[in-house]
């Protein structure tokens, strides 16, 4: 399943598609239980009572922050104020489903500001499969204040439902992760904003609240059949709700123009102190100063800004992040291109000036850490495309490599070849060694006819001893006749013997009969 979010009448392949897992799950019993999280990733959440385990989070801030060191680098700070954030909130959500829930707690939903490939989305994800509660992810954009055109905000809450294979109490707690977040604020101080991002403002205000949200969308059409199958089978039951309340949100966005709100506020109150003025202007922290009002002023509503209270600005990537992501995190691309050349049998050994490389041509990108998956796609397809077909079993990523990948490609091939041909032109003797041993007839290939050999076996694309045995089948018994006639052992096989073997040895043969003549080859 995609991270997408379903909105609006499906298509005719959308609906087709839920009728056949409608009809799978009717006929065969349905799904059942929730995944467990993954216990090697340090997951620590569990379903409710109808999987048979009951939800425990018993993790601490400074054991989340360490958990997210081990894939996203830097970002101390956000990483700090998030592994808070999450311990407050699962500790809450873990006394209410005990019974103790607290009415004057107020949730914690996150708002996360940077740009992008800054790993925003990965600190979620990570959060997620370390608690082990179903996640959702989807993009502002296409969410519209009807959803009739474009996507409807409860959707996300019921796409929770579907991660949770049906399981109501275990969606209640999920994490929902909405990203481009900046992208519906609706200030006419912005040219261009969509002015029904205000109106979805309004909906998301509501989920992030508390709201219950049915199960089955209106537009689901897949969904109402089932509902009528199992009013059919089993009577009418009550449609399933999903409560918004313990339903952790988490909003993103690169938000590009908001340092100049906050610059214009902070210049504002520093009028008659130059010195303060000038410093702000120097700050590369301008944004980790923002305040509720430059939000406002940005363009989204008093009410929806203040239900995201805890604001954390994630730091562009420098060349060293982007070098020790490569170098240390347990998610690094790296690890994906050693898995693709794996799968044909081919080692891939990135030493440090490579990927010192790849982090300098990533950071011209400004696109963060998806800068490191566009310079490696750059400088490996043509590996990725040629090797597979050849022999070639290992190479190492250099700087030089990475600079220039085509003429590092050709050095590689044709290096390979050279060691070929020279592992191939031992065969040759072998085959001749065997041979001396095996009939008591010495024989050796000239230099010419061994590196026709090995030309013709390349070509044939045939194991080198393989067409030697064929070429020179019928030689054991001719020299052994050539022996008897005139004592000689020793036989030096040149390259007309290689192109016309029968021919060449019937030659030899018919001059052992003639006693003037003692040289055969």
């Amino acid at each position: 399943m995609t991270d997408s979010v379903p909105g609006g009448p499906p298509s005719p392949e959308e609906f087709q598609r839920q009728l056949a897992e409608l009809m799978r799950q009717t006929f065969s019993g349905g799904a059942s239980g929730f995944t467990q999280p993954n216990p090697a990733r340090g997951g620590s959440g569990g379903s409710d009572s109808a999987s048979g385990v009951e939800f425990a989070f018993n993790q601490k801030p400074r054991e989340v922050k360490a958990y997210l060191d081990r894939f996203v680098i830097r970002q101390e700070e956000a990483k700090k104020v998030l592994s808070v954030a999450l311990c407050d909130h699962y500790h809450h959500v873990r006394l209410a489903l005990e019974g103790q829930d607290q009415p004057n707690y107020a949730k914690q939903n996150v708002i996360l500001i940077g740009p992008t490939g800054v790993g925003k989305t990965y600190l979620v994800r990570s959060i997620a499969d370390l608690i082990g509660v179903p996640f959702v992810k989807g993009d502002a954009t296409k969410f519209s204040e009807t959803g009739y055109v474009g996507a409807d905000v409860e959707d996300l809450v019921r796409e929770l439902f579907r991660r949770a294979n049906g399981d109501v109490k275990r969606a209640q707690y999920g994490i929902i992760y909405i990203d481009e977040i900046d992208k519906i604020a609706a200030s006419v101080n912005h040219a261009g904003r969509d002015v029904s991002g205000r109106g979805v403002q309004t909906n998301l205000l509501k989920l992030m609240e508390e709201t219950d949200v049915a199960a089955r969308s209106p537009n689901d059409i897949a969904g109402q059949l089932q509902a009528m199958m199992e009013m059919t089978q089993r009577g009418r039951k009550p449609v399933d709700v999903i409560n918004t309340k313990h339903i952790l949100f988490i909003v993103s966005g690169a938000f590009p123009g908001f340092d100049k709100v906050v610059r214009k506020r902070l210049r504002e109150a520093t009028i008659g102190f130059a010195a303060r003025t000038a410093s702000v202007e120097e700050s590369n922290e301008v944004m980790a100063c923002a305040q509720t009002r430059d939000f406002i002023e940005f363009g989204f509503e008093p009410e929806f800004i203040g239900r995201l209270p805890v604001r954390v600005y994630c730091h562009p990537l420098s060349v060293d992040d982007l070098f020790t992501i490569l170098k240390t995190s347990e998610g690094s691309i790296i690890r994906q291109y050693e898995q693709t050349f794996a799968a044909y049998g081919i080692e891939v050994l990135f030493r440090a000036d490579g990927l010192r490389r790849i982090a300098e041509l990533a950071n011209e990108e400004q696109t963060g850490a998806r800068g490191l998956m566009t310079v490696c796609e750059r400088v490996f397809r043509e590996f990725k495309y040629e090797l597979p077909s050849t022999s070639v079993k290992r190479f190492v990523v250099t700087r030089d490599l990475v600079d220039q990948p085509m003429p590092a490609l050709a050095k590689l091939l044709a290096e390979h070849a050279q060691d070929e041909r020279a592992v191939l032109r031992q065969l040759v003797n072998d085959f001749a060694e065997r041979f001396t041993k095996d009939h008591g007839i010495q024989i050796a290939f000239t230099p010419a006819a061994a590196d026709r050999l090995v030309a013709l076996a390349t070509e044939t694309g045939r194991p080198v001893r393989d067409l030697c045995a064929e070429r020179f089948r019928d030689y054991q018994f001719g020299l052994k006749l050539i022996t008897q006639n005139t004592g000689q052992r020793e036989f030096q096989l040149d390259l007309d013997a290689v192109e016309s073997p029968d021919e060449t040895l019937s030659k030899w043969v018919v001059t052992s009969y003639r006693p003037a003549t003692s040289e055969h080859a």
